[in-house]
C-alpha cells in the first residue's frame, strides 16, 4: 500500500471493473445501498461473455467442469479441432499448470468441496434472478419452465440413470422422462430420442443481451455511471484505491473486480496474489429463423451441446475451447453446432442468416468463483464463474452487496440472510 497524494474527493465510492452480468448486477445492488458507483469496461456493457451465453439458468449443473474422464479425453482434445472440448496444442504449455491443478482437484475431498460450493450458489440462483428481475419490472424476461437433457443411444441409458442418481444425491430436482413424455412436451423433437432427464428447477432468459441492457438502464436510474475505458493498472492506497485507465486516473474508496477472464492481472496488482485463472472460449450459433421449436432449453447427452429458445431465434451453444485470450476465434466450431443438431428434430433447423459468436468465460481449476472482500475491505472480488456466469450472477450480486454492507457496519456477513457461506469462494484458497 502506498500513500495517495492530497486530492479532491474520490470519483466514486465503489468503482466496478467489468460491465458483464456479474459487474452490472453487483453495481445495481451496491447503488441501491446508497453507494456512488462507477462501472468501467473496455467494451459496451454486456458485450463480453454475457452477450453470448447459452441463456440457460443451469442450476442443475452442480458438478465441476471436468471429472476423471478428462484424462482419457486429453489426446482427443488435442487432435480434434471440432470436438466439444478442445485444447489447442500450441496453448498446452501455458495451460499445463492450470490443468495440473484441475486434475488434483479431482481427488475425492477437493472434488466434494467443489460440488458443495457450486450447489450452494446454484440452489439459490433461480430465486435470486426472480427477485432481481421483479425489482426492475422485467419478470417476463425469465422463463422458469425447466430444461431437458435427452439421449439417443441405448448404451447411454445406464449413463443417464447414473447421472440421475448423482443429481438426486445432491438434492437436484430431476425426473426421468421416456420418449412419450418428450413428445408431449416438445413435439418437434425427433421421435427417435429414447428419453431424458427433466430438471424442473431451472429456466432460461429470453435474450441475455436484453437482460443486461435492462439492468444497465435500471442501474443508471439508480445513479450508476458507465464509462467505456480500459483499466491499465490498479493500486491500493491509504484513502482507498487508485485506477489508471487509458484516458485518466480515478480514485475510489473501494473497487470491485468483476472483469471475468481479464481479472487475474488486476487482482495481482491489488492483492499481490496470483490466481490460476484461465479461459474457456465458448461458441454459439444464433438461428434467427427458428422460433417455437422448443418450449425450454434442451441439451444432448451424446452430442454435448445445448439449444435455447429466445425472442430472437434459437441459440445453439456449448462447445468449449482452451486456447487463451489472444488466439483468433475458430468460427468453424460455431457452425459445427448446426451440424450437431441434425437428427434431433423431425425436420432440420434452418441456418439461414445465422450468426456465429465466440466469447471468453473465466475458469478456475476448482470450478468455483472468487467472491471475497480483501485488503481491509478496499478490494471486492467477483469473478471466475466459468460457464455459470449467467446462472450465478444475481446471487453473486447479493453476496457482494452483503460484503459491502458488512464492511460499512464493521460486521461480518448478515446472519439473517439466506446467503451461502463465503468460505468456498475466498481468494485465500489459492495461497
Amino acid at each position: 500500500m502506498s500513500d495517495s497524494p492530497p486530492s479532491a474527493s474520490p470519483d466514486a465510492d465503489i468503482i466496478v471493473v467489468g460491465a458483464g452480468l456479474v459487474g452490472v448486477t453487483s453495481a445495481l445492488a451496491l447503488a441501491r445501498q446508497g453507494h456512488r458507483v462507477m462501472v468501467l469496461d473496455t467494451q459496451e456493457p454486456g458485450r463480453g461473455a454475457s452477450y453470448g451465453n447459452a441463456g440457460h439458468l443451469a442450476t442443475e449443473q452442480v458438478f465441476p467442469i471436468a471429472d476423471a474422464s478428462i484424462l482419457m479425453s486429453l489426446p482427443g482434445m488435442l487432435m480434434d479441432p471440432m470436438g466439444p472440448l478442445r485444447l489447442d496444442w500450441k496453448y498446452l504449455p501455458r495451460a499445463l499448470p492450470w490443468l495440473t491443478r484441475l486434475v488434483l482437484n479431482l481427488r475425492p475431498e477437493p472434488f466434494g468441496r467443489s460440488v458443495a460450493g457450486i450447489r450452494a450458489l446454484n440452489e439459490r440462483s433461480l430465486a435470486a434472478w426472480q427477485r432481481l428481475l421483479a425489482s426492475v419490472d422485467s419478470s417476463h424476461l425469465l422463463k422458469a419452465d425447466g430444461s431437458l437433457l435427452v439421449y439417443e443411444k441405448p448404451e447411454s441409458h445406464a449413463k443417464l440413470e447414473a447421472l440421475e442418481s448423482r443429481m438426486r444425491e445432491q438434492q437436484v430436482p430431476v425426473a426421468l422422462w421416456d420418449r412419450n413424455a418428450i413428445q408431449r412436451a416438445a413435439p418437434q423433437l425427433s421421435d427417435e430420442l429414447l428419453g431424458g432427464l427433466f430438471f424442473p428447477a431451472t429456466g432460461h432468459v429470453l435474450d441475455p443481451w436484453r437482460v443486461v441492457t435492462t439492468l444497465v438502464e435500471a442501474a443508471r436510474r439508480q445513479g450508476v455511471q458507465f464509462a467505456q475505458e480500459t483499466v491499465r493498472s490498479a493500486q491500493v492506497v491509504e484513502s482507498g484505491v487508485r485506477l489508471v485507465t487509458d484516458s485518466r486516473q480515478l480514485t475510489a474508496s473501494r473497487v470491485l473486480l468483476a472483469c471475468g477472464a481479464h481479472s487475474a492481472a488486476l487482482t495481482a496488482q491489488l492483492t499481490g496474489k496470483h490466481v490460476p485463472l484461465d479461459t474457456e472460449r465458448g461458441y454459439h450459433l444464433m438461428l434467427p429463423r427458428e422460433h417455437d421449436r422448443l418450449p425450454f432449453a434442451v441439451t444432448s447427452l451424446e452430442r454435448r451441446f445445448i439449444m435455447t429458445p429466445m425472442e430472437t431465434g434459437l441459440r445453439l451453444a456449448g462447445t468449449v475451447e482452451f486456447a487463451g485470450l489472444n488466439a483468433p476465434p475458430n468460427m468453424g466450431r460455431a457452425w459445427q453446432l448446426h451440424r450437431l443438431s441434425h437428427g434431433l428434430f423431425k425436420t432440420d433447423l434452418d441456418a439461414g442468416d445465422a450468426t456465429p459468436w465466440m466469447g471468453f468465460r473465466p475458469s478456475l481449476p476448482d470450478s468455483l468463483p472468487i467472491i471475497d472482500r480483501v485488503c481491509d475491505g478496499r478490494v471486492l472480488l467477483a469473478f471466475g464463474h466459468h460457464h455459470l456466469g449467467l446462472t450465478q450472477s444475481a446471487i453473486t450480486a447479493e453476496l457482494i452487496a452483503d460484503l459491502a454492507g458488512a464492511a460499512d457496519s464493521g460486521e461480518g456477513l448478515s446472519s439473517t440472510s439466506d446467503l451461502p457461506p463465503l468460505a468456498p469462494y475466498r481468494l485465500s484458497r489459492f495461497g
